[in-house]
């Protein structure tokens, strides 16, 4: 008895000695992936123009989350992602469909890359679960109902486009757990733009993207000027893509001295007005 008694009275004083270790913030986890020396020189260079800290602290990311990112591309976002959520959240990354007669082969060779990127830095990425996301084809992006947050960046316009994004609105919505969150980054139209320039362009208004979420059940919570542009006034001769990081009309002129003024008027410009909008499943 005595002995416990003893071994008792020296816990409970190396436990007041020693607080116990507190779990890192979100927003030091998001600094360091931030930060990270395996996020290429180039992604780096366009945190200016995305934000991605704010971005994802407005959409409520937190270190215990279930998260879905559709579409990743080239892993821009993922890189942030996984590292943040490699400790104790959950993270799917819903790309390209390599198999799904819709897919084109440019797509299918930038899911093939970034699937090698990630088997190339087990320490960051060995924690993703990657799916497949394609209408009709393939639409089960995570366990319907169990996701705390899914986030798409700037591809509601390539939905539009195909002509079936009201679908994949509601293949986020399954997803989404009662009271989840979809966040949605997007080229910004002038309100009232038509459907064919928001085709056209690349540039979507605000209230067609609310009408796609409400439509599949998602209520607008908030919205946010995080990635707004003033500088772009949205007339550019390729739509959006004239803008960096693409330069599309740029890349068709063939004198190297007009080519050169091309590209510093819009990278003057910067990257495109965007809207930032946050959802609430009911």
């Amino acid at each position: 008895m005595r002995t416990a008694s003893i071994s008792a009275t020296i816990v409970l004083a190396l436990f007041l000695a020693c607080p116990p270790l507190q779990a890192e913030s979100i927003e030091s986890l998001l600094d360091q992936a931030i930060a990270g020396n395996h996020r290429n020189a180039a992604d780096r260079a366009r945190d200016a123009d995305r934000h991605p800290r704010e971005t994802l602290l407005f959409f409520g990311i937190q270190a215990d989350s279930a998260v879905v990112e559709i579409w990743p591309s080239s892993g821009w976002y993922t890189a942030i992602l996984a590292p943040v959520l490699r400790p104790v959240g959950v993270f799917y990354a819903a790309g390209f469909a390599l198999t799904a007669q819709r897919t084109p082969q440019w797509r299918k060779d930038m899911q093939t890359d970034l699937a090698r990127l990630m088997a190339q830095q087990p320490a960051i990425y060995d924690h993703v679960v990657t799916t497949e996301l394609d209408v009709p084809e393939r639409t089960t992006i995570a366990p319907p109902g169990s996701i705390d947050l899914v986030l798409t960046f700037r591809n509601v316009h390539n939905w539009m486009k195909g002509d079936y994004a009201p679908d994949m609105f509601q293949v986020m919505a399954r997803a989404l757990k009662p009271g989840g969150t979809l966040g949605v980054v997007e080229h910004r139209a002038r309100p009232g733009t038509s459907i064919e320039d928001m085709k056209k362009t690349g540039y979507v208004t605000e209230d067609h993207v609310i009408a796609l979420a409400a439509a599949a059940g998602l209520q607008l919570e908030a919205r946010s000027e995080i990635n707004a542009n003033p500088r772009d006034g949205r007339d550019h001769p390729a739509g959006v893509w004239t803008l960096p990081p693409g330069f599309r009309y740029c890349n068709t002129i063939t004198d190297p001295a007009e080519k050169e003024r091309c590209m510093a008027k819009y990278a003057a410009i910067g990257e495109s007005d965007r809207m930032t909008l946050r959802f609430r499943k009911g």
